[in-house]
């Protein structure tokens, strides 16, 4: 079974473009990918698409076809849906598919598009990503949810506001130098801690923004890029699932993330790697418990040791482990559907040394991808190696 190349990127600025369409926003990301990757649009072989709400926020499902209409692309288009993480299960289709033998190039990407909904309406669609019966109807919302878990975690492992304050502090940081992030300002450890509560313990720069964006990637067989001399040094060496139940009640903890741990346990099995072999992360920080939650999950740290790594430096772009040197989520932005693709975009180019932040790891050999829908009822982890 061959290797699956990252042959191609596109990303599009994240931020509030509600004046765009998501069917503008995909062309421009697919456009920019199939074009990096300097094949002709006639060469795709599928489109699997990442979107949460285009029903609520555009009024149009069916988005597979159309997106592929976007791009130039005559050939099948699916749409994959599982809330936050539904371009990060689109690119996992697409590696299996490439790895099968079933195809020699497919694009993988996904859009969100939030802003023209307003805050109110876009809180209460993203809120959809829960349990409708028992969560959404007593008035849950994921700022809730995530301070629920932030709680949980305090009362067994420790931590602090403050502690939580480095990581956004760090993730807004790296997003400085970052074009297409959302939010390029720095802020302090007494800015977080200062800024006004969403839902204790969390406060404003505990939680990301909301965005628009597109982000897609080239997906080509070894075979493929060996034969038609594509410059794709970045392949997808090994990539997981996991899932838990919808509902926080439901679970056995509030203070682990189970189904990112299956999604990562599996990927480093089949890239026959280990978390030491990791030398640059993209997980997602929705809020920042969530990177806390993520690095445990993911086997670099035991549980209730996370909480301390951003302050004690372990994983600013400087430590031993950088994390989000994009900004995350918390500061590149979070358009839902964009954002498992728009990480694979990251680490992509953080590999091939053409990131703006390629200069904090230029020896970087091996990244991880770690994508989360909900409250982490659905995960999906990739690696990524470098193979020239």
């Amino acid at each position: 079974m061959g290797e699956a190349h990252v042959a191609g990127t596109g990303l599009t600025e994240f931020g509030r473009t509600p004046d765009r369409t998501g069917r503008d926003l995909f062309a421009e990301a697919g456009l920019e990918a199939i074009d990096e990757a300097g094949i002709a649009p006639s060469e795709v072989e599928h489109l699997y698409f990442g979107n949460f709400m285009g029903e609520l926020a555009e009024h149009q499902g069916h988005q597979g076809p159309l997106m592929a209409e976007a791009i130039g692309v005559d050939a099948p288009a699916t749409r994959y849906e599982t809330a936050c993480a539904s371009s990060g299960a689109a690119v996992l289709e697409a590696v299996r598919t490439v790895r099968a033998g079933d195809a020699d190039v497919v694009v993988a990407g996904g859009m969100e598009r939030m802003t023209n909904m307003g805050t109110a309406d876009a809180t209460e669609g993203l809120a959809t990503a829960a349990d409708d019966l028992y969560e959404i109807r007593a008035g849950m919302t994921f700022p809730g949810a995530y301070a629920l878990m932030a709680r949980a975690y305090f009362d067994e492992y420790g931590g602090s506001a403050e502690d939580l304050a480095h990581v956004a502090v760090k993730n807004h940081d790296n997003a400085v130098v970052n074009d297409h992030a959302q939010l390029q300002n720095e802020i302090t450890v007494e800015d977080a801690l200062d800024a006004p509560g969403v839902a204790d313990p969390l406060g404003l720069y505990d939680s990301c923004p909301i965005s628009d964006g597109a982000s897609a990637v080239v997906v080509a067989s070894e075979e493929y890029v060996d034969r038609e001399g594509v410059d794709a040094p970045v392949a997808v060496t090994g990539a997981g699932q996991g899932g838990d139940k919808l509902a926080l009640h439901d679970r056995e903890y509030l203070a682990r993330t189970p189904a990112a741990a299956t999604a990562a346990e599996a990927a480093y099995e089949e890239a026959g790697i280990g978390p030491e072999d990791v030398d640059v992360a993209e997980v997602h920080d929705c809020f920042t418990i969530a990177e806390v939650l993520a690095l445990e999950s993911l086997g670099f740290y035991e549980p209730g040791e996370a909480i301390g790594a951003a302050r004690r430096g372990e994983t600013t772009r400087d430590g031993d482990l950088p994390v989000n040197l994009s900004g995350g989520l918390k500061a590149k932005g979070h358009p839902v559907g964009a954002t498992g693709t728009g990480q694979i975009v990251s680490l992509t180019r953080l590999l091939r040394g053409d990131h703006p932040r390629s200069d904090a790891v230029p020896d970087a050999r091996c990244g991880l991808a770690h994508n989360a829908g909900g409250t982490v009822a659905s995960a999906t982890v990739h690696l990524l190696e470098v193979r020239e």
